[in-house]
């Protein structure tokens, strides 16, 4: 195959690595397998036109993207209903949709899953035309994202530290959105601390990624959790993949939701692929199965058409 590699120097992982001598193994390893490949280091700010010229390209077959979850979300987007295929080096914080698919989670071991790997059609979801791949979120997540993105840390270490008390934080001042959700011909109308839309259903017993990623369906979690020690609980069910045995939270799943904001508040956020945008009165989410080539291990995508 023939691949087009964009590393966002200042993204994720890549910023205290190497980046040279980590894309000199990256040719090496592709190159021994029979492979052909480009490589552009790029500064943050132009990652989005780096990724723009690569899939461009006619000669290249497989668009690695290596960065944070913006550079993820950002090249799936570019790539999305297109036969060229993406694939994620995981140098995240937590790598969500890379592990969903498999993707080991060292960006060495990811290189040598890309030598061997092959190409299978995964879903995408969108919030008002605007493609994501992991989740959609609103209330306490963006609320938490909002304050962590005021704190200093350099290292993903630093953010996962960061991330831990803007949540305790957030936890301790929780708020309410009233919102009606629309999912088929129901209408939910409610106030919730939370909701979360995922690009298909999250698995159980580990991290909120989908075990199946080309499911074919949103996965919709609506928080009912209001107290304090309600919102802890439900936070460890999430972290610990116990979500369908939590009370404080309600599970739905459908290809097409309507969120609406009633709550007299001027400014909305909400959170998309970790990055915070804004907030319509009206977001219709919607699922589109097949829309994506990624390229993973052999053994998982085998496992997968099995």
């Amino acid at each position: 195959m023939r691949f087009a590699a964009v590393l966002n120097k200042d993204g994720g992982t890549l910023r205290t690595t190497d980046i040279s001598a980590f894309a000199d193994r990256l040719r090496q390893t592709l190159e021994a397998a029979g492979h052909s490949v480009e490589v552009d280091i790029v500064d943050g700010r132009v990652i989005a036109a780096a990724l723009e010229k690569a899939v461009a390209k006619r000669s290249v077959d497989v668009v690695i993207a290596g960065g944070g979850d913006g550079t993820i979300s950002t090249a799936a987007t570019l790539l999305m209903n297109k036969k060229k295929a993406l694939a994620i080096l995981p140098a995240g914080t937590m790598n969500l949709f890379a592990r969903g698919l498999g993707i080991p989670q060292t960006l060495d071991a990811a290189l040598k899953s890309f030598a061997e790997g092959e190409v299978t059609a995964v879903d995408m979801a969108s919030a008002n035309g605007q493609p994501f791949v992991h989740q959609f979120s609103i209330g306490m997540h963006a609320s938490m994202v909002q304050l962590r993105e005021s704190m200093n840390f350099g290292s993903r270490l630093g953010k996962m530290q960061a991330s831990v008390r803007a949540g305790w934080a957030t936890i301790k001042s929780p708020h309410t959105l009233k919102v009606t959700l629309t999912i088929g011909k129901a209408e939910i109308v409610t106030r919730t601390t939370g909701i979360g839309i995922s690009n298909n259903l999250f698995g159980e017993g580990h991290l909120p990624y989908a075990d199946n990623p080309a499911g074919g369906v949103l996965g919709i979690y609506v928080s009912v959790a209001r107290r304090r020690h309600h919102l802890v609980k439900l936070l460890l069910a999430m972290l610990r993949g116990r979500l369908r045995d939590s009370e404080h939270v309600e599970i739905h799943q459908a290809d097409r939701a309507v969120l609406k904001i009633h709550s007299p508040t001027k400014k909305f956020r909400a959170v998309m692929d970790g990055e915070l945008v804004k907030l319509e009165r009206e977001t219709v989410i919607e699922i589109h199965p097949g829309a994506l080539n990624v390229l993973v291990p052999a053994s998982d995508a085998q496992a997968k058409a099995a």
